[in-house]
């Protein structure tokens, strides 16, 4: 999860399918993640450049909730990569307090 320096967030609004659940995602330009079952698909190095060649899918592992936020642990199913996001407003709260680690 080490960004190499000058590497910044690069804001693409994209809209998708969860692959695991075949919803259809509106994307605002920080989604990475399907909000219904949290499942991501690898496609970064950095978050939102898009150069990752793995594609694998990212399966949340756990979740944790501090300063009134809930941030979502993943690990590639391909490669391994590990990564955490912050949750958005409108991910699936019930899933994520079931995923809860204290």
């Amino acid at each position: 999860m080490d960004k190499p320096q000058g590497q910044r967030f690069r804001r693409l609004r994209e809209d998708f399918e969860c692959e695991n659940c075949k919803r259809r995602i509106c994307g605002n330009g920080f989604t990475d993640h399907c909000p219904k079952c949290l499942v991501g698909k690898h496609v970064d190095i950095n978050p939102g450049d898009r150069s990752s060649k793995c594609k694998g899918t990212m399966l949340p592992i756990h979740t944790t909730y501090a300063r009134d936020c809930f941030i979502i642990y993943y690990k590639c199913a391909k490669c391994g990569t590990r990564w955490r996001v912050k949750a958005a407003d409108d991910d699936n709260r019930e899933l994520m307090m079931a995923m809860l680690i204290s």
